[in-house]
């Protein structure tokens, strides 16, 4: 068949549906039927789905002419999707395809959700298109005569690849695919990806630098100019203090009217806690929309959060109130409106979601902003001038992660065993381990022999056997199981199971919120009232309770942090304020606040950093205003404090938000000296940090997670699971045991590289101090607090203070400070 009748077909089914292909799904199926690799970048709701369905079963009809009669069962393509509530819409979409043209394939689907009767089945006959996550594909690899299984397979597609990239998961799926070129026979590896700032470096990472199927690449861009309308609802009366932790809800009453002028509303939060919270409130305060509300976040039960996608598509719900378990690739078309609660850190989160409305190409997205605090306005004003100039921020590839690899090798051992000699050149050909040496190869083959150099008379940490040919092998069937267990790099705090004391599960929340709770004690959780009953086993056991409460389970990813694009365009609108010139509607409802603030001190300008101090009773407060973000901002102030005390001993404690930090002492500090030593100096920096911190301690926690990747520490059988503070203690164990013995063991070091790169984000500390240095310094001894300092004092009250006498000591500190 001519690539022009095959292109023939695909119209003529596209005009069915009265839809017409766009110019990027051509172009991605002129690309792929020639045989070439790719990036595709397009938005969600673009259609995208279709640019690599198609080719693919165009590619069979073209290779099998005569499929209605010879056709062969087995894996023809694969296509990974980061998240299992995907999986659903991916395949309807090839299913589709497939019936409509009558073909004889199968579509099949393997996930953490697939029953075991299912896995049997694929066992046998593998269905002809496959959707998986990274995680079960690993779990494919784990499997004998796994060759044989993907030796036709002529398509792998990588969806949502800008969410794998900057994980531990893509470095995952850069090891599968640099196995899966060489073992099967006429392979095309396609990446989809949203907008982010290095695509470039995305089809690198994706294809491998420099590699045969690089250099045999395209990128498609698809230049649908979507429309995206922002909309920030404005307080009317708006507090000239304002500060962090009424979440917004003083706005519920404006919320109302475009959840009933609209068809259907996802309601977006940062946190799960903040999910379940403003659930409660609306349904408390508008009982009328019992029934057409729900709730939708990852710890809520899988068969609540499939009815509610459900609900959202053929349209019973009104409102869904729910977190980043949304964000991707779900197709909902009746969403017609997002509204934003809090701001969202990242233009590309943000973008994401006001793409979940108007979900279908040419269609207008429309996302309200709602600030839970005045500041957030700013970030609103940003986020403005972040849609018009579609700047996105980059996402960052993993170097050197050496416990993903032990977990690969391992893999490989498990199933059929592997050749060192034949898997070198190929992990050399990925992104990650692109700078990998002879010696770091050979301690990594001596570690899954021998366990590490301290731990070799311990036979639990010897997993892979040598044999006489050469052959890597797993032959302890325990250490196989324990393996396929553990396969993934996501590591949570453990999570415990929430049931009913007679049965019926509701979720699962973090042992970390558990372990604070007293029988007795009532928490709000999946939108219900619970009463805790009792642990037993992995499972929290309650009971419905009618008690009111303020208890929320709070989840680890609690606080995000301002990402480098977000920060440069706040700081920009910051300065917009400073001259008073070309103000958005937001700034402009805040001008009350800038005032109220140059009243004591500046709204600083680029050429300014701004530090303020003044007394009260809690003692000498010093605050910084770098304008960097949380994370940033939590290294800058610790590098400081030591470097202060260096000068002169002195305690202080710190606090920081997204704008600035402060430190708190019982004594003045001497901000000339400050000045005059130059302490935001970049020199010595790492040396400083490290004795600033507790960098060991940090570097630990990052270790458990090492651990029970490289499975030197096994998190338990599904079901009985290890009690997170086992698990901690095991990774200590080993930790110090590394840190006194073994210094260099290639994991401890992993340990302190990513505390410093990843959670640190030390390269963005030295690119911050370097601005500093290059601005005017500004110092203002203030009488009083200021309202760009209000937030950070106040957060600091929150650690003592229940929420109803904090609202009142805020009441009595604004009323002082307008005086």
């Amino acid at each position: 068949m001519t690539k022009k009748q095959l292109f023939e077909i695909a119209a003529i089914w596209f005009e069915r549906q009265g839809w017409k292909p766009f110019a990027f799904q051509k172009e991605t199926w002129k690309h792929f039927l020639n045989g070439k690799h790719g990036l595709l970048n397009a938005p969600t709701g673009s259609g995208k789905t279709y640019a690599l369905w198609f080719p693919i079963v165009l590619n069979y009809i073209k290779n099998h002419p005569d499929h209605a009669t010879k056709h062969k069962k087995g894996l023809k393509a694969v296509w990974i999707t980061p998240l299992r509530a995907l999986s659903q819409e991916i395949k309807q979409s090839a299913e589709r395809i497939v019936n409509d043209l009558e073909l004889p394939m199968t579509v099949g689907i393997r996930t953490g959700d697939t029953s075991s009767k299912e896995r049997a089945r694929q066992r046998t006959t593998m269905p002809d298109l496959l959707i998986t996550t990274p995680e079960s594909l690993q779990l494919l690899l784990a499997s004998k005569d796994y060759p044989k299984t993907f030796k036709n397979c002529s398509a792998i597609v990588v969806d949502e690849w800008h969410e794998l990239l900057g994980s531990k998961r893509g470095v995952q799926m850069e090891l599968g695919l640099s196995r899966l070129k060489t073992i099967c026979n006429d392979l095309r590896i396609w990446g989809i990806s949203a907008t982010i700032g290095n695509l470039e470096q995305a089809r690198q990472v994706l294809l491998g630098p420099g590699t045969e199927a690089y250099q045999n690449s395209v990128l498609v861009k698809a230049q649908l100019n979507k429309k995206i309308t922002v909309k920030s609802i404005i307080p009317m009366t708006m507090e000239t203090f304002p500060w962090r932790g009424h979440l917004g809800l003083h706005l519920l009453n404006e919320v109302v009217p475009i959840i009933k002028n609209s068809r259907t509303t996802l309601l977006f939060t940062n946190t799960r806690s903040q999910c379940e919270i403003w659930f409660q409130k609306i349904l408390e305060k508008y009982p009328e929309f019992a029934g057409e509300m729900a709730m939708h976040h990852g710890s809520i039960n899988k068969e609540t959060r499939l009815w509610v996608e459900q609900a959202i598509r053929n349209e019973s719900l009104k409102a869904v109130v729910c977190t980043s378990s949304l964000d991707l690739g779900v197709d909902f078309a009746p969403v017609e409106t997002v509204i934003q609660i809090g701001g969202p850190k990242g233009v590309a989160r943000f973008l994401q979601r006001a793409g979940r409305s108007g979900h279908r190409p040419g269609k207008e997205s429309v996302i309200y902003f709602l600030p839970t605090h005045a500041i957030e306005l700013i970030e609103a004003s940003a986020l403005q001038m972040a849609v018009k100039k579609n700047a996105v921020e980059d996402r960052l590839p993993f170097l050197n992660s050496f416990d993903v690899l032990i977990q690969y090798l391992t893999t490989l051992a498990v199933s059929e065993g592997f050749y060192p000699e034949e898997i070198y050149p190929e992990i050399k050909q990925t992104f990650c381990y692109q700078g990998i040496t002879e010696d770091q190869w050979q301690w990594l083959l001596n570690f899954l022999v021998m366990g590490s150099q301290s731990l070799k008379s311990y036979d639990e940490y010897k997993k892979v056997e040598v044999g006489a040919d050469g052959l890597f092998k797993v032959n302890d069937r325990g250490v196989a199981m324990r393996h396929r267990f553990q396969i993934g790099t996501i590591v949570g705090d453990a999570s415990l199971s929430v049931v009913y004391q007679k049965g019926g599960y509701i979720g699962s929340i973090e042992e970390s919120f558990v372990s604070k709770l007293n029988a007795g004690d009532v928490f709000v959780f999946a939108g219900r009232n619970l009463e805790f009953i009792r642990i037993r086993g992995m499972k929290v056991q309650v009971r419905n309770s009618n008690k009111r409460t303020n208890k929320v389970p709070a989840w680890a990813g609690g606080r995000l942090s301002f990402s480098s694009q977000m920060s440069a365009l706040l700081r920009e609108e910051l300065y917009k304020a400073s001259k008073n010139e070309n103000l958005s509607k937001e700034l402009k409802s805040l001008k009350h606040i800038f005032d109220k603030q140059r009243e004591e001190s500046i709204v600083p300008s680029p050429s300014e950093f701004l530090i303020e101090t003044f007394k009260s009773r809690d003692g000498y407060h010093h605050i910084f205003y770098p304008f960097e973000g949380r994370a940033v901002h939590e290294a800058m102030s610790s590098l400081l404090s030591y470097r202060i005390g260096l000068l002169s001993p002195i305690t202080c404690s710190l606090a920081f938000n997204d704008y600035g930090f402060e430190m708190l002492s019982d004594k003045p500090i001497d901000i000339q000296a400050v000045l005059d030593n130059d302490l935001f100096t970049i020199d010595y920096m790492l040396s400083d940090l490290q004795k600033s911190l507790n960098s060991n301690e940090m570097a630990r926690r990052k270790f458990r997670d090492i651990a029970v990747i490289s499975g030197m520490v096994f998190t338990g059988y599904p079901e009985k699971g290890v009690k997170m503070k086992h698990l901690q203690s095991s990774s200590q164990l080993l930790f110090d045991v590394f840190r006194d013995y073994e210094p260099d063991n290639l994991l401890f070091q992993q340990a302190f590289t990513e505390t410093f790169e990843h959670q640190l984000e030390e390269g963005r500390l030295r690119i911050a101090l370097e601005r500093i240095n290059q601005q005017n310094i500004i110092w203002k001894q203030c009488e009083r607090p200021t309202p760009f300092s209000f937030p950070l004092i106040t957060d600091r009250l929150r650690e003592k203070l229940s929420n109803e006498k904090l609202a009142d000591r805020i009441k009595r500190m604004t009323k002082i400070l307008m005086k």
